[in-house]
């Protein structure tokens, strides 16, 4: 083992990355706190200066990944698709399969420069976590209960509020409502036998309602869909503690763009597109598990 990779185990090291970044996000939580005095005056701006700090934040878990852990991600698409990154607003659809999904996601928006100008539609309890929660909400995060009587209203509010957003934003979604695990996946297919659904292998079944949701809400803002299914090379099971002490993963993330006016108006079609592309994300992954290699015509080292 070299001096790096033995600092990379060291709990006191940990400790003052931890420290680094905690005492940073209270900065930053703090500096957007100020900055809420420009809302009435310039609303476009203070959301500028939001995305920078956000940015301040988050790139230091990118560079975790990145720089720290030496995971590599590789990008499978098709040219056209990449030639469009950073360039335009786009709902992700993102599998929830892994502890650090959200990090690979991330790294792909630092690299296309949206970084600090994504969304997500989070659940309410994060919006109570230190730093994250709070960086969020000065970020105009859509928060929810996951109970969609309750959700309604909420939803439909803070994803109309972002359709004059100034910066290309990215919003993503994890369908499936939750990590997939042996458990959810066999109560998620009982499920979907009672509705009379396809059976999923890799995935749990999507929920529909926050995606024809955002897709009704934000028509005439975002440009596509992005249909992201990432994996790991060798069957790995990655976390961020692995990601702490160093330890390197190899991910891909195969990309797909669907133009928005490709997705249904109709909120009952819309929720069957959305089943039929999970449909389609399993023979994705199904692929990836037999070649150890996404389908694409495009490959880039993030």
């Amino acid at each position: 083992m070299g001096f790096i990779a033995f600092l990379k185990t060291q709990f006191i090291v940990h400790l003052l990355i931890g420290f680094v970044f905690v005492v940073s996000g209270l900065i930053i939580n703090f500096i957007q706190l100020c900055t809420l005095v420009l809302w009435p005056i310039n609303k476009q701006f203070y959301r500028r200066v939001n995305c920078r700090l956000a940015y301040s934040l988050w790139s230091q878990l990118v560079m975790l990944l990145e720089w720290w852990s030496g995971t590599e991600c590789t990008l499978f698409s098709d040219e056209a698709t990449v030639n469009t990154f950073g360039k335009e607003h786009v709902i992700i659809i993102l599998n929830h399969n892994f502890e650090i999904d959200f990090l690979c996601g991330w790294t792909m928006t630092e690299r296309f420069g949206v970084l600090g100008s994504s969304k997500v539609l989070a659940k309410k309890e994060l919006l109570y976590v230190p730093l994250i929660g709070w960086t969020w909400y000065f970020l105009e995060i859509v928060f929810c209960k996951r109970k969609w009587e309750e959700d309604r209203e909420t939803v439909i509010k803070g994803l109309k509020r972002l359709a004059d957003y100034p910066e290309y934003m990215w919003f993503l979604l994890y369908c499936e409502g939750t990590r997939f695990t042996e458990t959810k996946h066999r109560i998620s297919m009982e499920v979907a036998e009672s509705k009379g659904l396809p059976k999923l292998k890799y995935h749990l079944l999507p929920r529909t309602k926050g995606f024809t949701t955002a897709v009704q809400c934000l028509r005439g803002t975002v440009s596509a869909v992005y249909d992201v299914t990432l994996n790991f090379r060798g069957n790995k099971n990655p976390s961020l503690l692995g990601i702490l002490y160093g330890k390197k993963y190899e991910a891909d993330m195969c990309v797909r763009r669907f133009p928005l006016e490709d997705i249904p108006q109709d909120e009952k079609e819309a929720a069957n597109w959305l089943h039929k592309l999970y449909q389609e994300k399993v023979n994705g992954f199904s692929f990836f598990s037999f070649f150890q290699n996404f389908q694409g015509q495009y490959t880039e080292e993030l």
